[in-house]
């Protein structure tokens, strides 16, 4: 920007007027470019936080039924649950009770669910040992035992007061072929494992896989 120069007398104060004249368009022309390059700079920030916010609100839009958080895998309407003593038909003592407080640890540990001592909370898990076994998998020269195999079954029946029941009863099963879901245990001595252990790993391992079938499906 410039202001076209008339002729003037040398050193007349009209020259002076006219050279600061010329001197303010300059400056003003100058801090003019100086502020549309920064509000250009600004307008693309702005543009691409714009763009931004409005692909995360489409992600977020088109995967609504999709949260984050171990939380989101169990029913939102739930809060408590009821776990009564878990019965068993084996002849081995203490398998239920002990199988009742891995299921409840379990729960407290892994999921958002409270279990309460009452049968009037939000949902009942019951469940039944319904078989133990064990058998030898692994023999040394004189035929003695080095390797069991540990297996329980278990029925299990989880109702949802507020809704339906999740289903009917269904069996989880120790070891593999019994249920693809399943697990099992193995005593070997020379490890230092005793028949107590391994039944514990076994009945561990089974709470684990009934409280997974709490979780909501897909």
């Amino acid at each position: 920007m410039s202001i076209p120069r008339p002729f003037f007398a040398r050193k007349s104060p009209a020259l002076r007027m006219y050279r600061l004249l010329q001197r303010g368009s300059q400056i003003a022309g100058s801090k003019w470019k100086n502020f549309l390059s920064t509000f250009d700079t600004r307008a693309n920030k702005s543009l691409i936080a714009i763009a931004v916010v409005q692909l995360a609100l489409l992600g977020f839009g088109g995967c609504a039924s999709y949260q984050v958080g171990s939380s989101t895998l169990y029913a939102p309407d739930i809060t408590t649950v009821y776990v009564p003593m878990i019965e068993s038909n084996s002849y081995r003592r203490d398998l239920g009770e002990r199988l009742t407080e891995a299921v409840v640890k379990e729960i407290e540990l892994n999921t958002p669910y409270k279990v309460v001592g009452t049968p009037d909370a939000d949902s009942i898990l019951s469940a039944r040992l319904v078989n133990d076994t064990k058998r030898v998998i692994l023999e040394n020269q004189n035929d003695d035992p080095r390797a069991i195999e540990m297996a329980v079954l278990a029925e299990i029946t989880w109702l949802n007061r507020r809704r339906q029941p999740y289903g009917a009863p269904h069996r989880i099963g120790l070891p593999p072929e019994l249920l693809p879901i399943g697990n099992n245990s193995t005593l070997i001595p020379e490890a230092g494992q005793s028949v107590a252990t391994a039944q514990q790993q076994a009945i561990e391992r089974l709470a684990q896989q009934i409280v997974s079938t709490m979780e909501e499906p897909w």
